[in-house]
């Protein structure tokens, strides 16, 4: 394994953290804050919002850059904001951290996914973006229980103080091991990359990132209020909890990852059914703490898997002059996602009724809408190549 791609893993565990740990200070957050909890999850819609504007923006404007100038000049970014975030003084100023620092994440992840494919062979390049992926899977498994731990014993303004750090280390090791060499390609013309955001294909792949990941942020944005106010968990519990979710994600990705180098749309058809079922499903199950920590799990892997396969539809559709652009704008699809999921969801809590114990049957609707999508791209596929053999 290129020692290149574990540096750019590092540099998805920093940006994971902060974009999932928040998950585990809702409540803190809340307290401090004097604000809702559906208020309070905006904090993730805002984060998520930033990527997405991000995203297009700062790929066009660092396009000329060599990418591992770009890498670091966005790490750089991303640090500052959480700087910002462990100072701010209300709930405002941390809700306008939360974007600065959601700027680099797209374009981060956009461009050190094609690194990542230029790194291996083609017949590895899924596994390459997967491997990448652990970054944020580990994030999840360690970074976020333990920012959740730190946030309930230190105050949540501690947690991002340690993420900051992570901000500081990450940057230095991105520096040391991502070799220039990545940095020779010059880019297309703008015009053309641009134009490959308009095919059809592109844009049904940005669609089926969205629905999908949208479904996955509306439970997992209230997962603590969930596992303690539905299931009867205490606080404390929260934490190793989310370490089983965290497993489950690295496993997802690594599963998503083989699963789309070999047969990449049953790949992508597959997780996104299993996605709305286990969604489906987890409607019972949080009703069991065994069954609630189980689903945790099954959630994850179910979550992670589709990352891979999202991620590779695009750049296969996009082809060679726009990927780099339409990399970054998957990237913006996931966290647009992420955005309509915790909206979603804190409009069903807020809406009375069955609150949080109902959040998880509508999350469900949308991977399903997704894998719709999905069915109708690869008939299209499928059409194409029979009018190509006539």
């Amino acid at each position: 394994m290129p020692i290149a791609l574990l540096a750019l893993t590092a540099g998805a565990f920093g940006i994971g953290v902060t974009e999932f740990v928040i998950m585990g200070l809702l409540l803190q957050i809340s307290a401090d804050f004097g604000v809702s909890i559906p208020a309070a999850g905006l904090l993730i819609s805002g984060y998520a919002l930033g990527v997405f504007v991000g995203a297009p923006i700062l790929t066009i404007a660092t396009r000329k850059l060599p990418r591992k100038t770009t890498l670091i000049a966005l790490m750089i970014i991303f640090t500052i904001g959480n700087l910002a975030c462990a100072l701010a003084p209300t709930y405002e100023t941390l809700m306008v951290a939360r974007v600065i620092t959601a700027l680099a994440h797209g374009t981060f992840f956009g461009v050190g996914s094609v690194v990542a494919t230029g790194l291996v062979a083609p017949d590895k390049r899924a596994s390459a973006i997967a491997i990448m992926f652990t970054g944020l899977t580990a994030a999840t498994l360690l970074g976020v229980p333990f920012g959740a731990w730190l946030g309930l014993e230190f105050g949540w303004r501690s947690t991002f103080w340690a993420v900051t750090a992570i901000g500081i280390l990450a940057t230095v090791i991105l520096a040391i091991f991502v070799p220039s060499s990545t940095e020779t390609e010059a880019p297309g013309r703008l015009r053309d990359e641009v134009a490959t955001l308009a095919r059809p294909q592109v844009l049904m792949g940005l669609a089926m990132t969205v629905l999908g990941f949208g479904g996955v942020f509306a439970v997992f944005t209230y997962i603590q209020p969930i596992l303690t106010e539905v299931t009867g968990f205490s606080k404390e519990a929260v934490s190793p909890i989310l370490l089983v979710f965290g497993g489950g994600l690295a496993i997802g990705n690594i599963l998503g990852g083989k699963l789309a180098d070999r047969w990449l749309m049953p790949a992508l058809l597959g997780t996104l059914a299993a996605l709305a079922l286990v969604l489906l499903a987890m409607t019972l199950g949080i009703h069991s703490k065994v069954a609630a920590v189980v689903f945790a799990g099954i959630l994850g892997v179910a979550a992670f898997a589709t990352v891979a396969p999202l991620q590779m539809r695009v750049l296969e559709k996009a082809g060679g002059a726009g990927q780099s652009l339409a990399s970054s704008l998957n990237i913006a699809a996931f966290n647009l996602g992420n955005a309509i999921g915790a909206w979603l969801g804190g409009a069903v809590i807020a809406a009375g009724a069955l609150g949080l114990t109902s959040v998880t049957w509508v999350a469900a609707l949308l991977p399903a809408a997704g894998l719709a999508l999905a069915l109708v791209s690869w008939r299209m596929d499928r059409r194409e190549a029979a009018l190509a053999a006539v």
